[in-house]
């Protein structure tokens, strides 16, 4: 089954309402929180990959945004700064889900937005600040 990942932000009035249970139980889709930052009365972001079918995740998306949520293809706020970084290769090292590889001979650092799970580990890693994540 397919599988897709998700950067969801909830207005205050939305973060204590059972999102995923509805997900589940009225779409039949499968979710996955890879991250969260979600607080009574404030405004939440969750980082939520969702396993199911292609009709599902169009009924079960247009249900978030019907309720007020703000849904965006995930790893949309991971930005690299090519003229800043110098190909060292530390972000690659910490990078658990293998979403960043060193191209080395290409002189290019790819980036692959469905592996990644926004630890902030190549964040902290970069010693050139060349990569930023707003979460």
């Amino acid at each position: 089954m397919p599988r897709k990942r998700f950067d969801l932000t909830f207005p205050p009035r939305q973060a204590t309402k059972a999102i995923t249970y509805h997900l589940v139980k009225d779409f039949d889709l499968v979710p996955n929180i890879l991250r969260a930052a979600i607080q009574p009365g404030q405004e939440g972001r969750m980082l939520l990959e969702l396993t199911g079918r292609k009709e599902d995740f169009e009924a079960g998306i247009a249900f978030l945004e019907a309720e007020g949520i703000t849904v965006s293809p995930a790893a949309s706020d991971i930005r690299l700064d090519e003229e800043t970084c110098v190909l060292c290769g530390l972000c690659t090292a910490v990078c658990k889900p293998h979403a960043l590889e060193l191209a080395f001979e290409e002189g290019v650092l790819h980036f692959d937005k469905d592996k990644c799970v926004y630890c902030e580990a190549c964040v902290i890693a970069c010693p050139r600040r060349a990569i930023t994540l707003s979460f």
